[in-house]
């Protein structure tokens, strides 16, 4: 299996890539001759990261009969001073609701599969970067 995405230069510095059938503006911040019309690269990288752990998560605690009312991820990163500017440690803040009363071993388990064996963003970004986690009950 391969994935494949095209990336074309719309002007300025904004590029337009398409995802999966979806297409998304990047661009950069206006101090660097950008519009701002879209995210930046590398942030993009952080949503991925959440996206793929939290649909690893979902569907684990799924097969547990686990349906929780309230789940959020929060990705913080460190960048590099040095250029390239890189990541060099990614915290990833698993958020669960207290008031849903969920089996918290059974949440530990789905995000500890999630970061072991599943996420595939997360092992890729492991290769660049300390990835550290954390589960918050709010």
């Amino acid at each position: 299996m391969t994935h494949s995405v095209s990336c074309t230069w719309l002007e300025k510095m904004a590029f337009e890539t398409e995802v999966t059938g979806h297409k998304i503006v990047m661009d950069a911040d206006e101090s660097v001759g950008g519009e701002d019309r879209g995210p930046r690269p590398k942030p993009l990288v952080l949503s991925a990261l959440a996206g793929c752990t939290g649909m690893d998560v979902i569907s684990i605690l799924g097969k547990m009969k686990i349906e929780p009312s309230y789940f959020n991820i929060d990705v913080q990163a460190s960048v590099t001073e040095e250029h390239p500017k890189t990541y060099d440690s990614i915290h990833i803040v698993y958020e669960f609701k207290e008031a849903d009363e969920l089996d918290e071993s059974k949440v530990k388990k789905a995000v500890d599969l999630s970061q072991d064996r599943y996420c595939g963003v997360s092992e890729m970004l492991r290769q660049a970067a300390e990835v550290t986690f954390e589960i918050k009950y709010i």
